[in-house]
């Protein structure tokens, strides 16, 4: 007989969290408080978000976690972002649909399922990362930020794809700004990769030195007692990116952000709303700047 902790299994095969798991993390609203822009952006500059394609991560036990982007931590910001004046393009490695937590979909929250409804078909069509490191990375391209949404799908796919990677290099040559919410800086660790590191020291991560704000490694340990997760981690998320030289400033999942230099970061869904807020503040106020030192 299936208990309030045991994880739910799906028609595919995957887990989705457990009934106590879903009453204490899913809510049917969020805190998105439809904060308005006096001084939304009205240029051509917009912003690139990078989410996975992958859907099920494998635990270190063989159980399958039904995952992807995290609606809340993808559509609060965007509201935000949209609100602040920006056109965002969505794009995922191989341009396969965006895969999408829809059990944690906030169903009662109107702002938030009206966003989904209008890029539901955006979403399934997105573009594609090898397009754009084609054709838009360049000196010349409209881009002003990297948006990486969370979920635990941003781990999945997105840390070891080279044309994220590229991207992220670029994005921090040009002095563009990335915004990167709980698991997503997952795809940070792309940053990393030799192929990805052209014009890079290859002894140095990108983000070495840096504060920044994730979901907690000790949290993602505590989730499988109450069937959140199927099993454990197969690896860590702050721990890959301290080896690497990034400073981890948060131990509690409770609604922290952070930004320094041009990194943005959230560290979970209780973050989503301060988060998009802070993004799109942090970008109007950079385009303000630039556009009257010109």
């Amino acid at each position: 007989m299936r208990t309030p902790i045991s994880p739910q299994l799906e028609e595919d095969g995957t887990y989705r969290p457990s009934t106590l798991a879903m009453k204490l993390s899913v809510q049917k609203t969020t805190d998105y408080d439809g904060h308005t822009y006096a001084d939304a952006y009205q240029g051509d500059s917009k912003i690139l978000m990078i989410c996975t394609e992958e859907n099920a991560m494998t635990m270190a036990n063989g159980k399958k976690f039904s995952t992807g982007n995290h609606p809340v931590e993808m559509l609060v910001p965007m509201l935000h972002l949209r609100n602040a004046g920006f056109e965002i393009d969505i794009a995922t490695p191989t341009g396969a649909p965006v895969q999408i937590e829809m059990w944690a979909m906030p169903q009662e929250d109107e702002a938030v399922m009206g966003l989904y409804a209008d890029l539901k078909h955006e979403f399934e069509h997105p573009q594609t990362l090898t397009d754009f490191v084609e054709t838009s990375m360049n000196d010349t391209s409209p881009y002003c930020a990297i948006f990486i949404p969370g979920g635990h799908g941003a781990m999945l796919g997105l840390p070891e794809n080279v044309d994220v990677g590229k991207i992220l290099n670029w994005a921090h040559n040009r002095g563009l700004h990335t915004l990167a919410l709980c698991h997503g800086p997952g795809a940070l660790l792309a940053a990393n990769l030799p192929e990805a590191k052209a014009g890079q020291p290859s002894d140095r991560y990108l983000y070495k030195g840096y504060e920044m704000v994730v979901f907690p490694d000790a949290v993602d340990k505590q989730t499988p007692r109450i069937g959140y997760l199927p099993g454990p981690m197969p690896w860590w998320l702050g721990e890959q990116l301290t080896n690497l030289g990034a400073t981890i400033i948060n131990k509690k999942s409770n609604g922290a952000v952070h930004i320094d230099r041009k990194l943005v970061t959230g560290d979970g869904p209780k973050a989503a709303n301060a988060f998009g807020r802070l993004a799109a503040t942090t970008l109007l106020e950079t385009l303000r700047h630039s556009d009257s030192a010109q």
